[in-house]
């Protein structure tokens, strides 16, 4: 059973999400939250598998309770998933920076929702490559993306090793070529079965570098692992 945590100011937006999610039999909703001061006390209580978590709330907003969130130790299997208009770029991705492990529109089809709360409570990413490139885009044009020199798309060996920025994670350094390109293939939306087939490689083996990449990199997760890709020089939006 997938348990999830809503935390929205709004409580006929936590009733719409708990009469969806608990329509199916394997969510199930442990609490609700009305800011996100709220939101980290009870995820500490609770410890749920996911957290619905709105951007703008009352007294704490929701980025600062994602970031709570992931920098307690305590709470490392609790995942975030915040709930946005998509009408503030930076905000959405300063959330991802944070440790949140995707975004959601809040006019989300109802099947779209509960596949999205399966696919984060199992570990993985919840990003669309498309919106995720944006968010990218509006982000380093403020300047803080991607070394200098690296061109578009996806950094790939043979174009030589970016330098890590200060700043950067200590494992930076450490990546392998193949690890610095599977890394750039995860930042460009794939799949570890999409990796796999486009290195000819078998899936596990694909599986294997993301997580010694994410390792390295100290990431959470994938989403964490896309956001130092980008930040770090190890891939690029594309033009």
């Amino acid at each position: 059973m997938i348990r999830v945590l809503l935390a929205d100011d709004q409580a006929l937006v936590r009733a719409g999400f708990r009469m969806l999610l608990e329509a199916s039999e394997d969510i199930s909703v442990v609490g609700e939250a009305a800011n996100g001061g709220a939101a980290v006390a009870l995820a500490a209580e609770l410890l749920p598998d996911v957290v619905l978590m709105d951007l703008r709330m009352p007294e704490v907003d929701g980025l600062t309770a994602t970031k709570r969130i992931s920098a307690d130790s305590r709470l490392g299997r609790v995942k975030v998933v915040v709930l946005t208009t998509f009408d503030d770029d930076e905000t959405v991705f300063g959330a991802l920076r944070a440790g949140a492990s995707g975004f959601l529109v809040k006019d989300v089809e109802p099947e779209e929702l509960l596949q999205a709360v399966r696919v984060v409570a199992r570990g993985d990413a919840l990003l669309s490559p498309s919106v995720t490139r944006s968010l990218i885009a509006a982000f380093t044009a403020r300047g803080a993306g991607p070394a200098p020199g690296h061109g578009n798309g996806p950094v790939l060996p043979g174009g030589g090793r970016p330098r890590a920025e200060p700043g950067a994670p200590p494992g930076l350094a450490t990546l392998t070529d193949r690890e610095r390109e599977v890394v750039a293939l995860v930042a460009a939306g794939l799949s570890n079965d999409e990796i796999a087939a486009r290195l000819v490689v078998s899936p596990l083996t694909a599986k294997t570098h993301v997580s010694r990449a994410m390792t390295k990199l100290a990431a959470r997760d994938r989403a964490q692992l896309v956001v130092l890709a980008y930040a770090h020089g190890l891939a690029a939006p594309s033009a």
